[in-house]
């Protein structure tokens, strides 16, 4: 679209635009965690690591635990048809060499947590980690790792499925690139405002602002919108949340640096548009292969599993092209109705339901007391000022 189609662009189809991402962030609030939910994790994380870091064990007693996924990264959302949630830790050993094998740092951890009368009744024994199971609220997934000393960024290794060998990964360098993109602001025509030799470090249970961004707000959005799309469907398929984030963070940061856009709806659905840039499709064993690299680190890539199992690629490409077309239709709906319909097909009707009447009741009340105003911009904001004007009666949805 050329600059001049650009500045056509009537006003009330920005702020249509404007206000349908402020309903897709109230979404994501919603989806979040809650408050108390947080505080039990974080509480529970804390005492796990200092339980790991206490243990008498040599190998214990330098270690870096840190919280790292969803949590990590401040892209949470509450898991669809069930009520507990993933927390995921690191255990990283520095006394532990990578030509010891991956089993046996695995049972090191394990044992310190069967010392815990508590942890011993919630443990459970996964493939390459350890998970604390805190009934009906949520688990947390320990994984043991290593230093990776061919990694110049700071990488790890971490056990692979079978025990058999150790495989780069780089939670921490992973989470540092995602927070350094997710900080990165795009260009808009329309502006809203928004003791001795024991060593162990443990990091503090990551508490993300209210307002998270648009590339958080992104990824929750297309983690839910995967949820609902495969959640009648039995075959584990569905692209993993590692995959997603990481090419919406690669597509977001290519469509910041590349162009401007009319409002934060825009960004969304260019940044899902430009996701599937990002797979790289170099050829191996005599045949084209699927990548997704971890850029932090050499050697791990994210869609492996897509090369033994080609349903999975398929079914990505099926829900990506489903997913941006859910968001281009979604911006050129007019009519309140239609887009909470729409809303509730892609995110839950009882989700969008209980967002929608609680922005009914805060927007009537602002409304009825005259605090509801539009300033150019802004858009729609409860702060008067001197250029704001305030809205008599609800427009910009075509009613």
């Amino acid at each position: 679209m050329n600059e001049l189609a650009r500045s056509l662009v009537p006003q009330n189809v920005l702020l249509r635009k404007s206000e349908i991402y402020s309903i897709l962030d109230e979404i994501c609030q919603d989806l979040e965690l809650t408050t108390a939910q947080m505080q039990a994790a974080k509480a529970s994380y804390e005492a796990v690591a200092d339980w790991l870091s206490s243990s008498d064990n040599p190998v214990l007693q330098h270690i870096d635990v840190y919280p790292h996924g969803s949590a990590g990264l401040g892209t949470s959302v509450k898991p669809l048809g069930r009520e507990d949630f993933d927390v995921d830790v690191i255990c990283l050993v520095f006394r532990f060499a990578s030509v010891r094998p991956p089993a046996e740092l695995k049972k090191i951890v394990g044992d310190r947590l069967r010392e815990n009368a508590r942890y011993a009744a919630m443990l459970e024994e996964k493939k390459r980690c350890w998970r604390l199971n805190y009934a009906r609220e949520f688990h947390l997934d320990v994984s043991p790792t290593i230093v990776n000393a061919s990694c110049n960024n700071g990488g790890e290794l971490v056990p692979d499925k079978s025990l058999s060998e150790f495989k780069p990964t780089n939670p921490k360098g992973y989470r540092a690139l995602f927070e350094k993109r997710a900080l990165m602001r795009p260009r808009l025509k329309v502006q809203k405002a928004i003791a001795s030799d024991r060593q162990a470090n443990i990091e503090p249970f990551p508490v993300h602002m209210r307002v998270k961004g648009i590339l958080r707000r992104t990824v929750q959005l297309l983690k839910r919108h995967r949820d609902i799309y495969f959640f009648d469907i039995e075959a584990d398929i569905a692209p993993i949340s590692i995959v997603i984030t990481t090419l919406a963070a690669q597509a977001y940061e290519c469509c910041v640096n590349t162009f401007t856009f009319d409002s934060e709806l825009d960004v969304v659905i260019a940044t899902i548009r430009m996701m599937p840039h990002f797979i790289d499709r170099p050829f191996g064993n005599g045949q084209r292969m699927y990548v997704v690299a971890n850029e932090t680190t050499i050697g791990e890539n994210f869609a492996e599993r897509w090369n033994k199992e080609p349903a999975r690629a398929t079914a990505f490409y099926a829900w990506h092209a489903k997913a941006l077309a859910d968001f281009e239709n979604l911006a050129e709906l007019e009519g309140l109705d239609r887009i909470t319909k729409k809303l509730g097909d892609s995110y839950g009707k009882t989700v969008v339901a209980r967002v929608m009447d609680a922005r009914t009741e805060q927007i009537s009340g602002a409304r009825a007391a005259q605090k509801l105003f539009v300033a150019p911009m802004i858009g729609l904001t409860l702060t008067n000022s001197a250029a704001a004007t305030a809205v008599p009666k609800n427009t910009y949805f075509g009613d």
